[in-house]
């Protein structure tokens, strides 16, 4: 081996080989092969927000929370070798009859153990009450759905963001009242029928604003990620992408809850430079 080529291979061998990234934004499970001369990455995993609550005339349904993040920086892999990704579905709507919505799955990378990001929860049936919890974040080995919540005195709940990359995503909130702000890069939560706000792939950025009743009710994406929907009706808006949590729907009339959004994975090298929250985790 020539000089130039052993400086090349110790480079690599220090370094990780060179930079490089891989995203997961569908749901499904999949095989991610480490690249030649790649040996730690980090990685991200965003879980799917849950379905926002049907209502059934004059019950008003319950948002659905949003899905949780969590990373792992610097973790040792193979070259050559198969490591399994999974990405999560975001909730199904609540039916026209006051039915719940189902809660988002959770999205991993190797196994839940080693990172993952956990769906947000669903509405309960039966509705009538307030805005799903914002995502949560606990850093290294993933995050914690937000629960729905609230009393049978709120209406109409707002969907939770998805949990940010140093803070929770913001709660959804009911008719007449801003939905909350996510934290640390999070999404925002919405406000009467609007859904959660998600969270992008590339590292923490600006956190989302909660949906505010006079300026648009959808929660704001945070770090990248889109903003929820708001139908302008009484059907509950979707959650934004990644992991925003669906809107419950107005209780005037029977609609549909808001459909959870995708959760998503996204893989990134050499792990000892590249890392999680924000260091060189931007676009190639």
């Amino acid at each position: 081996m020539s000089g130039v080529q052993q400086a090349v291979f110790q480079n690599l061998r220090s370094f990780g080989g060179p930079p490089g990234q891989q995203a997961y934004c569908s749901p499904g499970t999949y095989s991610w092969v480490a690249p030649s001369g790649v040996t730690s990455v980090s990685v991200v995993a965003i879980g799917g927000g849950g379905g926002g609550g049907g209502s059934s005339a004059p019950t008003p349904g319950r948002g659905g929370g949003g899905g949780g993040l969590g990373y792992k920086n610097n973790y040792s892999v193979n070259s050559g070798c198969s490591y399994t990704v999974v990405v999560a579905a975001g909730g199904a709507r609540g039916s026209s009859s006051g039915g719940a919505g189902t809660n988002g799955g959770t999205s991993y990378f190797v196994s839940t153990g080693t990172v993952r990001g956990i769906g947000g929860s669903a509405s309960a049936s039966g509705g009538g009450a307030c805005g799903g919890a914002g995502g949560s974040f606990t850093g290294d080995g993933g995050g914690v759905g937000g629960t729905g919540g609230g009393t049978l005195s709120c209406f109409s709940g707002g969907g939770g963001g998805a949990g940010g990359y140093s803070g929770n995503g913001g709660a959804g909130k009911a008719a007449g009242t801003n939905g909350v702000s996510g934290c640390g890069g999070g999404g925002g939560g919405g406000t009467f029928t609007g859904g959660g706000g998600g969270v992008g792939l590339l590292g923490q950025g600006s956190s989302g604003a909660g949906g505010a009743p006079a300026t648009g009710r959808e929660g704001k994406g945070g770090s990248g990620g889109c903003s929820g929907c708001f139908t302008g009706s009484a059907e509950g808006g979707r959650g934004g992408t990644f992991g925003g949590g669906g809107a419950g729907a107005w209780g005037a009339s029977s609609d549909f809850g808001g459909v959870g959004r995708e959760g998503a994975v996204r893989i990134i090298w050499p792990g000892n430079t590249r890392q999680f929250p924000s260091t060189n985790t931007g676009d190639l």
